[in-house]
């Protein structure tokens, strides 16, 4: 059947949304990116509109020359991944029960688990339960507080109860298959798509965080990279306060250098990792979608 004319027009329409969409969430990261490798005094004079003008590196020069930062990329790799495997362990293993309609109390332990999402003990209680614990100034602050979230929790439970029907998990019981058989065996296979919007969840927010290393980190060797990137940016404001008058022009421009640099610098990895995942993580985020 050929399109009619309504068609035509709303399949136009919907194009030309999407298409400045599309321009409206891509100019930012285009122009963070030609900003961090134009000339400061062009950025500053407002002169950049898309493509970089009068390339130059001094904004990446400004960054690495600390090499700290080195330190903080390893340390920020190593909370990323420690961080995200004890994330997805917890998660599943807390998801798949739940799934299940035979556990024993699993209304009475759901409720438990939302009920934390809105109430909680706060920072101070936070940091006094790391300390008792004997977890200051160590890697294991800053990933086994937050081992695990409910939201995620709920989503990959979810998963398992819609997109994994119980019939197959029945097979494999009469099959001989244990518990722990079927999550290995059966569950895991079939659960890619959530497995990977739960990796890409958890990473980014490792990746992102620099608060509970400012709290409960103190030798510089074990900050991560976002903390080091917040103290560049915070020197730099201070070095424009204490400057004189051709310092501060100066300063404020390498300041601008700086600011666009430390943006991809921090998010680079995260950009490279997400086309990997791209295709499971639309697929995952379909959960609770109406199923034929």
């Amino acid at each position: 059947m050929g399109e009619t004319r309504g068609d035509k027009l709303f399949g136009f329409i919907n194009s030309l949304l999407l298409v400045m969409t599309l321009l409206i969430v891509l100019y930012p990261l285009v122009f963070v990116l030609s900003a961090s490798i134009s000339n400061p005094a062009a950025v500053s004079r407002g002169e950049l509109w898309l493509f970089p003008k009068e390339i130059t590196f001094v904004g990446y020069q400004k960054v690495f020359q600390n090499r700290e930062i080195l330190t903080g990329y390893g340390n920020t790799i190593l909370y990323t991944v420690v961080g995200t495997s004890i994330n997805l362990l917890m998660t599943i293993l807390a998801a798949f029960p739940l799934s299940r309609t035979n556990l024993p109390g699993r209304n009475v332990i759901m409720f438990a688990l939302v009920f934390t999402m809105f109430f909680s003990g706060g920072l101070i209680p936070s940091y006094l339960v790391v300390k008792k614990l004997g977890l200051l100034n160590s890697m294991w602050a800053l990933v086994l507080p937050g081992a695990v979230s409910v939201y995620n929790i709920i989503i990959m439970r979810t998963f398992f109860r819609t997109s994994v029907p119980y019939e197959v998990q029945e097979a494999a019981m009469i099959d001989g298959c244990t518990t722990l058989q079927i999550l290995y065996r059966i569950m895991l296979p079939l659960s890619m798509p959530i497995i990977a919007v739960m990796v890409l969840f958890y990473s980014v927010d490792h990746w992102n965080s620099y608060f509970s290393a400012l709290i409960y980190l103190t030798d510089r060797d074990k900050f991560p990279l976002q903390l080091i990137l917040r103290e560049i940016l915070i020197q730099n404001q201070m070095d424009k306060m204490a400057g004189g008058a051709s310092a501060l022009s100066e300063q404020i421009m390498y300041g601008q250098a700086i600011k666009y640099a430390v943006v991809i610098v921090a998010n680079l990895p995260v950009f490279l990792l997400y086309p990997f995942l791209q295709r499971y993580f639309v697929k995952g985020m379909t959960i609770g979608a109406i199923k034929g």
